[in-house]
């Protein structure tokens, strides 16, 4: 994320652009849902994401489950 986007102060559900090492605002909004677990994660608390399947992750095993099932349907 660049330091510089305001947008993730904004209220709601955000939309990103998943990047290696950062996301971009598509849409402004305080939080994204984890592609697993579906829990909020604001966006001062994200860490992990997947640029390949442009989805937001709330956790490590997390990350690491949604790896393992996308490894299977290749």
């Amino acid at each position: 994320m660049n330091r510089h986007e305001k947008d993730f102060e904004t209220q709601g559900e955000a939309k990103l652009q998943y990047l290696p090492g950062e996301f971009h605002v598509v849409k402004g909004g305080s939080y994204v849902a984890c592609a697993v677990t579906g829990r909020h994660i604001t966006l001062s608390e994200l860490k992990y994401w997947s640029v390949d399947l442009q989805e937001a992750y709330a956790t490590p095993e997390a990350s690491l489950k949604r790896h393992q099932e996308s490894a299977l349907h290749d």
